[in-house]
């Protein structure tokens, strides 16, 4: 509807993964890369409660088959931002105990009996965090507001949702994964005033709170308390999931009045004052990886730990997905950040696996095609970031 209404760019037929998967998982294997994330939507599989379409059932098994005749082990991913709207809007989606205890629990497990032989591990929700704060705080996401104390109540709804889905598939063989958006947030303040400091600092500690905390003491000590939210206890959130995955984009900006993605002069940025910009207004700063990694380990000490999602987006030619698209960069950027989860895992961190962000240039929400996230180019010719790949993947 956004896409209709002139409000996101056109996706039209994607990258071509839609008729090409059989190929592209073979590319994305002969280069090591044998754990892909792939998410179900629900929207497609479900067009109308409780009316499954059959033929998008069979599509989904064909590209789940094609994945495992690669050699590829799919960890399938419930919710990646998008809902339904007879159920987002129709029934106010995860708003309602009903959505997030009766109707999404029931589409979870129904996922699982289709498509569970085929699975090799679930990520129900792809980062709460950042689908509440885009579609409640940044309102550059559907439903498109900007309202504090929602946004602590969608993350709020998120959480209890994705522990739901968790209690549904924690019965089968598959782990379970999360995704959690984590960040080094820092406030931000112009150096010819200083007033704004104090409100600078303030915000940044509650957008810290809602990227870290509401989710860690949860899982910790079956304590939920988003901020500005009364506390729930959920006893069986301690020591929920399997796995700890988390994406990492970069660092985060924070000025007064819940600036996010704030910029200076660089005497208070947030990272190095030469660095792009990315999602959220983030800086993608490999360093940051490394604080996120140290931190997670020590607030959830002894958990084993995915990083989700990691890359980074430069600016390609949007007409036909060639070009250099700053992969010289990006070539040195994961190869940083793959240093950097090495040295985590030499210093005894229990680091499982690193997900790429993305194999092949895609469409990125609110950005079209404008911006090349991949290690493949749409027009499927490799880049040299896929030989940084291949070597980190398989010691080639």
């Amino acid at each position: 509807a956004w896409e209709q209404a002139g409000r996101m760019p056109r996706s039209g037929d994607g990258n071509g993964f839609g008729s090409d998967f059989a190929e592209d998982f073979a590319q994305l294997a002969s280069l090591g890369l044998v754990h892909h994330r792939l998410s179900l939507d629900w929207a497609r599989l479900e067009p109308g409660p409780g009316r499954h379409d059959m033929d998008a059932v069979e599509r989904y098994r064909e590209v789940l088959s094609a994945a495992g005749d690669a050699g590829i082990s799919v960890w399938a991913c419930l919710h990646d931002f998008v809902l339904p709207g007879w159920f987002s809007e129709d029934q106010r989606g995860f708003f309602e105990r009903s959505g997030r205890s009766l109707v999404w629990p029931r589409h979870v497990d129904w996922v699982a009996e289709t498509f569970g032989d085929l699975i090799h591990g679930w990520v129900p929700m792809n980062e709460p965090v950042t689908w509440s704060m885009r579609g409640w705080l940044l309102g550059d996401i559907p439903p498109g507001r900007s309202d504090v104390a929602r946004c602590a109540e969608a993350l709020e709804c998120a959480l209890l949702a994705q522990h739901e889905a968790w209690r549904v598939l924690r019965s089968g063989a598959q782990p379970t994964m999360t995704s959690h958006a984590l960040m080094p947030v820092r406030a931000v303040w112009p150096e010819d005033d200083p007033r704004q400091k104090v409100a600078a600092l303030d915000s940044a500690r509650q957008i810290d709170e809602l990227v870290w905390s509401s989710w860690i003491r949860a899982m910790s000590e079956g304590v939920l308390q988003v901020p500005g939210r009364a506390l729930i206890e959920v006893p069986d959130m301690a020591e929920s999931f399997d796995l700890i995955g988390f994406s990492y984009i970069g660092a985060l900006g924070v000025g007064a009045e819940m600036d996010l993605g704030a910029r200076s002069d660089g005497n208070h940025a947030t990272a190095h004052a030469d660095a792009l910009a990315g999602p959220l207004g983030s800086e993608p700063w490999a360093e940051g990886l490394r604080l996120c990694q140290d931190r997670l380990a020590h607030e959830l000490a002894g958990r084993p730990i995915v990083i989700a999602s990691c890359g980074l987006g430069t600016e390609t030619d949007s007409a036909t997905g060639t070009g250099t698209d700053g992969d010289e960069r990006r070539c040195e950027y994961l190869t940083d950040c793959m240093q950097i989860t090495s040295e985590a895992i030499t210093d005894g961190i229990d680091v499982r696996g690193f997900f790429h962000r993305t194999g092949i240039d895609g469409y990125e929400l609110g950005a079209g095609f404008d911006v090349a996230s991949g290690l493949i180019r749409r027009d499927r010719t490799p880049k040299a970031s896929a030989d940084v790949a291949r070597h980190w993947a398989s010691g080639t």
